[in-house]
């Protein structure tokens, strides 16, 4: 009689359960969208305290029917990290919920909510590509988005009011945390400047949070005309129409927040030969601040930075999916710097899995 492979069987077992996990895993995301559009983080934070699974349920705006499938929604919230659980004292049937800091980043009344860029990324017309990726990769179209739309998502936004709308928001809504953290964290780089451009701006939420901490500094933000169309500005930030591609107007520094990796490597050159044209020499203070990814090196880190190499690697894909663009690591940044005709740069890790780079002529 064979013996039986007790190892090989646990490999099996093992790569089996990867194979699930990986599956499933957008079960995660979209039970945490779900828990966004029903409110559950906000109904968490106005109770003020823990809140029992009881009082949760009588807040919901769901059909009774499904009472008893909130508890097992929140259990895997609550396995991910977004909520904690525990027993309600003097009650050990009941539980109670409370937020964590990730849920707290997804209240409505959050100054540096990122709601909206969960739901403007989990939104149908930026999934849907993702079920195209291996027609993309048998056809000719620049992207998967471009095979299921037929345009661009640029043109797509350009031409749908709603999709420009969430886009905006979603941009918005990234664009506070990070110009609360560079304005704590990196006042040294606005010293000494007089104007700057905010190029792809959008609706303006970092060259405004930058004109109010700096009074003296004029701000500009250029960006198409279905994007920045009837916004105001104040006395120090005003909005202008425009295509980075064809011109940029001169200032002391051009801001580009995001905006590199949406594009390939010949566009960026392109974008980047606009900026250097726009700004006065070094000696003159001229410069260029870029807020974008510095990909990590997967051989040269520790098992804890998994994580994080893994969202970039999210962010690069979902770059690769919908605009053609890719996140960079150093060397790619330094080639993109050296053909746009630059020639020193310094990089900052300072916002986590994005760095502050300062590009110089």
């Amino acid at each position: 009689m064979a013996m039986p492979n007790i190892e090989r069987d646990s490999e099996l077992l093992e790569a089996q359960a990867h194979i699930w996990n990986q599956t499933f895993n957008f079960i995660s995301s979209a039970s945490l969208k779900c828990a966004i559009q029903l409110g559950i983080p906000d109904i968490i934070q106005n109770h003020g305290q823990p809140i029992p699974l009881s009082n949760l349920l009588a807040e919901l705006p769901i059909n009774p029917t499904k009472n008893r499938c909130i508890y097992r929604l929140m259990r895997i919230l609550v396995h991910s990290g977004f909520f904690v659980q525990q027993k309600v004292a003097g009650n050990e049937q009941e539980v109670e919920y409370l937020l964590t800091p990730a849920s707290q980043l997804l209240t409505k009344d959050h100054p540096l909510s990122l709601s909206p860029f969960l739901l403007a990324m989990l939104d149908p017309i930026v999934t849907n590509p993702w079920h195209f990726m291996s027609t993309w990769f048998q056809n000719e179209d620049e992207t998967p988005f471009y095979t299921v739309n037929g345009r661009t998502l640029w043109d797509q936004a350009g031409q749908e009011p709603v999709l420009n709308k969430f886009f905006n928001e979603a941009m918005a809504s990234d664009a506070r945390l990070v110009a609360s953290v560079v304005i704590n964290e990196c006042k040294g780089v606005f010293e000494g400047l007089n104007s700057l451009v905010d190029v792809g701006g959008g609706t303006g939420t970092v060259a405004k949070a930058i004109a109010e901490a700096f009074p003296h500094l004029k701000c500009t933000v250029l960006d198409l005309p279905h994007v920045v169309a009837n916004l105001k500005g104040t006395q120090n930030l005003n909005f202008l129409q425009g295509n980075m591609f064809e011109a940029i107007p001169p200032a002391d520094a051009i801001l580009l927040k995001w905006i590199l990796h949406d594009w390939s490597d010949e566009d960026c050159v392109k974008i980047l030969k606009r900026c250097r044209e726009a700004i006065p020499s070094k000696e003159k203070g001229g410069k260029v601040i870029i807020i974008d990814m510095n990909m990590m090196i997967q051989e040269k880190n520790k098992k804890e930075d998994n994580e994080s190499i893994e969202t970039q690697l999210f962010w690069d894909m979902l770059m690769m999916v919908t605009v053609s663009g890719k996140e960079r690591n150093e060397e790619e940044w330094k080639k993109l710097f050296l053909d746009a005709g630059f020639s020193d740069y310094n990089i900052t890790p300072v916002l986590g899995l994005r760095s502050l780079i300062q590009l110089y002529p």
